[in-house]
């Protein structure tokens, strides 16, 4: 399982339900990751997508406690066990997180990469992930050349976990 997120110098991700960039690069380089592949999300992160609809060519699933949440195209899942049960019929290279705050914080010691588009700047926020920068438990592999949108600088950095944990 990997984690895909844009976070900015607090590894801040949210405002008000919304995430705090919207960088035309950083939405391509997140489509080209999770195009015909798995994406775990939360509830709050689905109703945030255009429509509250999943994202096409992908397979949703959704994690929520609420007993009477449907989500048409998405398969549903009540609890963590059961999360875990279902994506064991893919390959955890396909499997991405994409939100929201809870849920990376809490999948990301299962998570063998994280994939981050650090932006450098800061904004008002009332969402924010671990920062895996600043843990050791995760290294930097990659990081590309600064790159700027006309607005904010930012980067693309890939850390890998040396200490996943099992499911």
């Amino acid at each position: 399982m990997n984690l895909i997120a844009a976070v900015d110098k607090n590894w801040s991700i949210g405002y008000m339900g919304d995430l705090l960039y919207h960088i035309k690069e950083d939405m391509k380089f997140f489509k080209s990751k999770t195009d015909g592949k798995v994406v775990v999300m939360g509830r709050k992160t689905l109703e945030s997508l255009p429509g509250g609809m999943p994202l096409s060519n992908r397979i949703n699933i959704v994690l929520s406690s609420n007993k009477d949440f449907a989500a048409p195209g998405c398969i549903v899942c009540r609890s963590f066990p059961e999360l875990f049960e279902k994506i064991k019929a893919y390959d955890s290279d396909d499997i991405f997180v994409i939100g929201g705050e809870s849920l990376y914080n809490m999948l990301m010691p299962y998570c063998k990469y994280a994939y981050i588009t650090e932006v450098d700047a800061a904004k008002e926020a009332d969402k924010a992930i671990n920062n895996i920068s600043k843990n050791p438990s995760w290294r930097l592999v990659y990081q590309s050349e600064v790159k700027n949108d006309g607005k904010v600088n930012f980067v693309f950095k890939t850390y890998q976990n040396t200490m996943i944990r099992k499911m």
